[in-house]
């Protein structure tokens, strides 16, 4: 419990050093996350029955070779394909927003360094400190995040590619 709270205390730290910006930067990546999460479930534990149950269904067809046939099949590795790609899009939003989220926290670090430049003047090094870490710590967390995202969402996008192509492949093609 006590990590925990250390945990926590460290977190708000670093928001409070980074800026309210970061919450955002926060949002988008929990977001990322339990979309890759979902993603990565779907594909590794509902899939594999959506496949098991085409490939089924394509087996108790009588006809399998006809114009008509194919058709079906293609619907049926249509409809499989998207349920794949679902909410990928989505995801590679996200991993391209939360860099610019954090740029949006440069400028803002960077509004505050020159705030205190104006009122201030240059002699005060501690107040511009402050600023510059709120101008370049969620630069830092939006690439981050955006790395940590691009990682997983390019591994899932090649695991629903292999996906798709082993149904093609286990669909006979008379």
């Amino acid at each position: 419990m006590l990590y925990l709270i250390g945990l926590w205390e460290s977190v708000r730290d670093f928001i409070a050093t980074g800026g309210d910006v970061l919450y955002f930067v926060a949002l988008a990546l929990f977001l990322m996350w339990v979309l890759m999460i979902e993603r990565y479930w779907y594909m590794t534990s509902v899939f594999p029955k959506v496949k098991k149950d085409i490939i089924a269904k394509w087996d108790a067809r009588s006809d399998t070779t006809s114009w008509y046939a194919h058709r079906i099949r293609d619907a049926w590795i249509s409809q499989a394909s998207d349920d794949l790609n679902a909410r990928m899009l989505i995801i590679r939003t996200l991993v391209a927003i939360c860099p610019l989220i954090g740029l949006l926290g440069t400028v803002t670090g960077m509004i505050s360094v020159f705030e205190t430049m104006a009122t201030q003047g240059t002699s005060n090094a501690r107040l511009m400190a402050s600023g510059i870490s709120m101008a370049t710590i969620p630069t830092m967390a939006g690439m981050v995040a955006a790395l940590s995202g691009l990682f997983i969402s390019s591994r899932l996008e090649a695991k629903a590619k292999m996906a798709k192509e082993g149904l093609v492949d286990s669909l006979p093609h008379h």
